[in-house]
């Protein structure tokens, strides 16, 4: 879509003053066991905090329909052979408007595939790579769900109904916003937690009021479940963005520890994506998922044909001359140049600056207040070029990105995929420019490899060595 596609306070929850808001009736997933204790409501579990005191109630309504002219129109959308329209997936219609207001009347081939069958609270394993639709595909499914199984038993607070894992701040961000975009007309509410942003203001996003959805990295999720700031025994959907990233990440251990704290698998829904699947992604999937569905969407070719790739041979001392000269080129509107290190992108960031290039820079050292500021300026055009390493090559959809620039080649091939995902979107033409010197060349045939073709070194042009 476009950029893709709680009040129990800390302790014991008072019983004088709940939230008067939708909850689930945690209806059983088809075919599940319904005498299991976990098929009905949880019981409340009682927790003890001197502090504790009642909760203010949500008074959130939902957004009302002021005409139905956009219902018409999708309506009205033609139907073509090969396609689903998501007018016809009978979704609850404040979500349907919303995913009008994006823009979209067709569902991409992973959310035609998965949504019929998500929809109907079926686990599932998806197998798709970055741009294919795969956030609205979970996010559909758990608005949809959300909207249409509730009852009017009140609700507490630091107690969602869903979660949304994923590896990094930024992806957590991005599906976030397309959330938001998501809910626009619901009485849902969402809320984001990650690190290096405010950890008390988050703790009373969460406590002030109830919350539906969580999106979060494992690391903060986990505080505020050690700190009893919040419970995941009312969870009734489990999402795992990037199963891989998290594996290569370090964040499995993490991750078990989540699945854990939240109902069996035999009581929620449980919604696992990954680029790709590791003999350990595929266990963990296994005992996380109950009788999933499995569905992969592989593009003919591993990189799109909207993105023409260059490579060109460049001296190491001659790099930083011939960026320089790429970055004039008329075509190019809005770039990433991504580097392999946080030093390396930091020099190359204040070298643009020295010679008035407008760019600002995005990696790890930078502080998180500052990356989603930084990632706002881009995504509005106020800053033209974005310096980055890694950190941006997942999570950062903006389709007006013209160019992508690959100072130095990444060392697992799978990130040079990622990285040149960041532009051809939306059926725009991209271009994907990438730096072979002494010292990485050896990195080629790798990514000759996973593109299963050859990739056409080029001698540079003289116009860009000057």
């Amino acid at each position: 879509m476009k950029h893709f596609f709680s009040k129990l306070v800390s302790g014991k929850k008072s019983t004088s003053a709940p939230l008067p808001h939708s909850e689930s009736n945690h209806v059983p997933k088809k075919g599940r066991n319904l005498t299991s204790p976990q098929a009905s409501k949880p019981e409340k579990t009682e927790h003890k905090d001197p502090k504790a005191r009642p909760v203010k109630a949500n008074t959130t309504k939902t957004k009302p329909i002021q005409n139905n002219a956009w219902l018409k129109e999708m309506q009205e959308a033609p139907a073509k052979e090969g396609t689903t329209r998501f007018i016809d997936l009978d979704l609850n219609e404040t979500l349907l408007h919303g995913i009008y207001d994006l823009g979209f009347h067709y569902c991409t081939p992973i959310q035609a595939q998965s949504l019929p069958h998500t929809l109907s609270r079926h686990d599932a394993i998806g197998h798709s790579q970055t741009g294919t639709g795969k956030t609205a595909a979970f996010l559909v499914t758990i608005i949809d769900t959300l909207l249409k199984h509730h009852s009017d038993e009140a609700r507490y607070a630091s107690e969602p109904r869903a979660a949304i894992i994923a590896p990094t701040r930024e992806l957590a961000l991005q599906i976030a916003q397309d959330a938001k975009d998501l809910c626009k007309y619901t009485n849902l509410r969402t809320a984001t937690l990650i690190g290096g942003i405010d950890y008390e203001k988050q703790r009373r996003l969460i406590q002030d009021q109830v919350i539906d959805i969580v999106i979060a990295t494992p690391g903060r999720l986990l505080d505020f479940l050690s700190q009893k700031a919040l419970y995941l025994d009312q969870l009734e959907a489990l999402v795992l963005d990037e199963a891989d990233r998290m594996l290569d990440m370090g964040f499995i251990p993490q991750v078990t520890n989540i699945v854990r704290a939240a109902p069996p698998k035999d009581s929620r829904q449980t919604l696992l994506f990954s680029a790709t699947f590791p003999e350990e992604v595929l266990k963990l999937a296994e005992s996380w998922t109950l009788d999933p569905i499995k569905i992969a969407v592989a593009p003919e070719e591993v990189a799109t044909k909207n993105v023409e790739q260059k490579l060109y041979l460049v001296a190491n001392k001659d790099k930083y001359k011939v960026l320089l000269n790429v970055l004039k080129l008329k075509d190019l509107k809005q770039a990433i140049i991504f580097a392999n290190r946080r030093d390396e992108t930091r020099r190359l960031c204040e070298f643009l600056k020295k010679n008035n290039v407008h760019c600002a820079m995005l990696s790890g050292e930078v502080a998180q207040n500052l990356r989603v500021k930084t990632l706002e300026n881009f995504r509005s055009g106020k800053v033209p070029i974005l310096v980055a390493t890694d950190v941006a090559g997942r999570g950062i959809h903006v389709d007006d990105i013209t160019h992508v620039i690959n100072f130095s080649l990444p060392e697992d091939p799978e990130d040079y995929i990622h990285r040149i995902g960041r532009t051809g979107r939306a059926g725009a033409k991209g271009t994907a420019i990438s730096f072979a010197c002494e010292d990485d060349s050896f990195l080629i045939p790798a990514l000759e490899t996973l593109l299963g073709e050859p990739l056409q070194c080029q001698q540079l042009p003289e116009d860009l060595l000057r």
